[in-house]
């Protein structure tokens, strides 16, 4: 390991590969600020860019820099307009967005840069530590153990629930399932629910859902309600009255940090798992595991709602590259876009990449570090002057997020078909907003819809039936852990209840 250290020292620390880490970051971040182009679009433009660099070290630690730049990055139209730059940064705007309507913009774009900064350093310290070893660990995970991971996701939707309101959560879990079943399936190669319209075939895409949940009803509140725009004061919301995290805000994330990184690092591990439903698990146990009083913040303005999916997100980029680099396997879009990009420079991950080529291997790890350090010196400077575009008259504010809005689904589809799909969804959830139904959940529905389906139905293909469940422990484990996330939630209201009423007797 010392070796491969020395070796990634001396071949990431040339001034070419320094220029590379620092153009890269510069770029996935302002690609992450843009709703709907997000790291996956923007690496297959910079592909031509690094077959032309024709040095493998340094044009996969230009694309990496891209990669975990745009995570970076996304969460700042998520916390300003409420308009998500990549998938992964949507947890983040659930708690993000409400600081920002509170007067507290600054302070929640340092929350996010100093989680995203800590996960990423986290995840590049364990990606040096155990790539080898975790690269079985992961060939371990089959299509069952895949199928109950999904569970465990979508068992957490009590998270995202207020009190009171776990039905609703479920019945919006189970409309972003039945949404997730649109266009063709991956086992049956036959259009389902389309109703005859082609631009359906491919199913409903994920930036355009989002986008309507969250940015199209904000626009829509934002010309409802005129002092929407304000804080309860009256000031205006995008006004940077502190940037700083005081020390009990510092002492209270510190762990929040700690947990998720190392979480959404093994997350991240997982082909096709990603960082988004890291962010998502990540966002769910934080809450699961908060005091009554902190669980009561959540989704109003907490700062453990922006460290958990913040720091979870960028550990589990960084946990993507272990099946990349030393299977071959890519654990996600972006990362097969990567695979892509390393055949046409001639360059075999797997196995044998540490032994044959140690300097791509260690370069890349060692320009995580470099990276993250450079993406915090970037963004913390920069976060009064990006918050000031809050500062924008609301006459002026509602066009620029309708107009990201709508580019935003353009682009993730190419595809005109979807405004029409974004508009009526968008109405839609404004009318569930307005009747206090969660929309959060039905993303989680929608995300990991498809990937439940699909490894549910090739375990019962390899096992003739259910009898996966039992003759898998890790399986069986995953399973039980599902229904302790449900049942938990429950047990601990009946327990406040009883010990309130238990008090009220007392009087």
């Amino acid at each position: 390991m010392l070796e491969g250290l020395m070796t990634g020292l001396s071949t990431a620390f040339t001034f070419t590969n320094i220029l590379m880490v620092i153009g890269g970051c510069l770029i996935g971040t302002f690609i992450g600020m843009l709703p709907g182009l997000g790291p996956m679009s923007i690496i297959a433009i910079m592909i031509p860019v690094a077959i032309t660099i024709g040095d493998p070290s340094a044009a996969l630690i230009l694309l990496a820099g891209v990669y975990y730049g745009a995570v970076f990055g996304g969460s700042t139209s998520s916390i300003l307009i409420n308009a998500p730059g990549v998938a992964s940064t949507v947890a983040t705007s659930f708690d993000g967005y409400p600081m920002t309507r509170q007067g507290k913009a600054g302070k929640a774009l340092t929350v996010a840069a100093i989680s995203s900064f800590a996960g990423g350093t986290i995840g590049a310290v364990l990606l040096m530590i155990f790539a080898p070893a975790l690269a079985s660990v992961a060939l371990l995970f089959h299509s069952s153990e895949y199928f109950a991971l999904m569970v465990v996701g979508l068992s957490a939707i009590a998270a995202f629930a207020g009190t009171g309101q776990v039905s609703k959560a479920l019945l919006m879990t189970f409309v972003g399932l039945i949404m997730a079943t649109v266009g063709e399936g991956v086992l049956f190669n036959a259009p389902r629910f389309t109703m005859g319209i082609m631009d359906l075939q491919s199913g409903f895409g994920f930036i355009t859902l989002a986008m309507a949940m969250f940015a199209l009803p904000e626009a829509i509140y934002l010309v409802l309600d005129p002092n929407r725009s304000k804080t309860g004061d009256g000031e205006n919301a995008g006004e940077i009255k502190d940037l700083r995290i005081t020390r009990d805000e510092a002492r209270r994330i510190t762990p929040v940090i700690g947990r998720q990184s190392i979480q959404g690092f093994f997350i991240g591990v997982l082909p096709g798992a990603g960082a988004t439903i890291a962010s998502f698990l990540g966002y769910a146990v934080e809450r699961n595991i908060a005091s009554k009083e902190e669980q009561e913040q959540f989704g109003k303005g907490s700062v453990k709602g922006i460290a958990a999916p913040e720091s979870a997100n960028n550990a589990a980029c960084t946990g993507s590259f272990v099946p990349l680099l030393t299977l071959g396997i890519p654990g996600s879009g972006t990362t097969a876009i990567l695979l892509g990009a390393l055949i046409a420079l001639n360059v075999s991950p797997g196995p044998r990449l540490m032994v044959d080529e140690p300097q791509i291997f260690w370069a890349v790890i060692i320009s995580m570090y470099l990276g993250n350090l450079v993406l915090l010196i970037l963004n913390l400077p920069l976060i009064p002057y990006i918050a000031k575009i809050l500062a924008v008259p609301r006459n002026f504010l509602i066009p620029f997020i309708l107009f990201f809005t709508l580019m935003g689904a353009y682009i993730g589809q190419n595809n005109a078909t979807e405004l029409l799909i974004l508009v009526g969804f968008g109405v839609c959830a404004t009318l569930l907003r307005f009747a206090d139904y969660p929309l959060a959940p039905l993303l989680i529905g929608f995300i990991l819809g498809p990937l439940l389906e699909n490894n549910f139905s090739r375990a019962m293909q390899l096992y003739d039936g259910m009898s996966f469940i039992w003759e898998r422990p890790m399986t069986l484990g995953l399973l039980a852990l599902a229904v302790i996330l449900v049942v938990l939630p429950s047990y601990r209201q009946r327990r406040a209840r009883a010990r309130a009423e238990g008090v009220a007797d007392g009087d």
